[in-house]
């Protein structure tokens, strides 16, 4: 069955930096553990929304939240109602990426006018022509956010990532549109597969299988949004045809693959 949606919208905007803008109102849809390439950047306008990070459960609702780059996480309402969010994906190096274990300590920032700065980004990016402006305001939070980071007492607290499940995680991400099989990633790293499969569970929260398939609906999302017919997507991305792209695409996303691309062009 599909997810309740009203108003969804997703784009790829003109402005530097920024790799995706999602405006969503979700009622039955829970994202599985999924990992993005980019920094999430969430604000939830209603409701409040529930997940978890690193093994860690987190409920935000005005706060700001910043999701970190690979770090797989989920998501679904703590309502019955449903929430509604405002996503600015930033381009992994808008933030310096020895922020990324900082992030994972602590996603939710309480600041209020940096909620009001994100809040004029998506006023700008929603107006064509005011890229400029997103440009100046996104300098701003990106500065204000490293800021955030950077005062954590101590150096926070860094992913253990065992070397093993961190070569998994590269060689995914290096060979996700090819894929590969267990035994080819057991080979090339040495290990047996069943404990290369435990070793990546327990680190990520995820079996291997469902990362490649995250990896692959992140980049499927960049290429619709770039114009790019489903069709040719699904074998672009990695997928076996368009049915195997909608399935996955549906199950993580809440949308079909059709529908999210068509959404960029509806009016905000």
């Amino acid at each position: 069955m599909a997810a309740a949606h009203e108003g969804f919208r997703a784009w790829h905007p003109a402005v530097t930096g920024v790799t995706e803008v999602l405006h969503a109102h979700f009622v039955d849809h829970a994202y599985p553990m999924h990992a993005h390439a980019s920094w999430t950047l969430l604000l939830v306008d209603d409701g409040a929304v529930r997940y978890d990070l690193d093994r860690h459960a987190h409920l935000v609702d005005s706060a700001v939240t910043l999701l970190p780059p690979h770090v797989p996480h989920n998501g679904r309402s703590a309502t019955s109602e449903g929430f509604r969010k405002r996503v600015v994906y930033l381009d992994a190096a808008q933030l310096p990426a020895e922020l990324i274990g900082r992030a994972v300590d602590q996603p939710v920032l309480f600041d209020a006018p940096l909620r009001r700065r994100i809040h004029l980004i998506h006023g700008a990016l929603v107006r064509p022509g005011e890229e400029f402006e997103a440009e100046s305001r996104l300098a701003l939070v990106a500065e204000r956010l490293s800021e955030h980071l950077r005062r954590r007492v101590g150096e926070g607290v860094a992913l253990p990532d065992p070397p093993l499940a961190r070569a998994l995680r590269e060689l995914l991400a290096e060979r996700f549109r090819s894929g590969l099989t267990l035994a080819e990633a057991a080979a090339l790293l040495h290990a047996h597969p069943a404990h290369l499969v435990r070793t990546f569970s327990r680190e990520y929260g995820m079996s291997p299988h469902q990362y490649l398939t995250s990896l692959r609906v992140d980049h499927a999302r960049r290429l619709l949004l770039s114009g790019m017919p489903p069709a040719e997507v699904a074998t672009a991305a990695g997928f076996y045809d368009q049915p195997h792209l909608t399935r996955h695409f549906t199950r993580i996303l809440g949308t079909a693959p059709g529908r999210f691309a068509r959404s960029g062009r509806l009016e905000a």
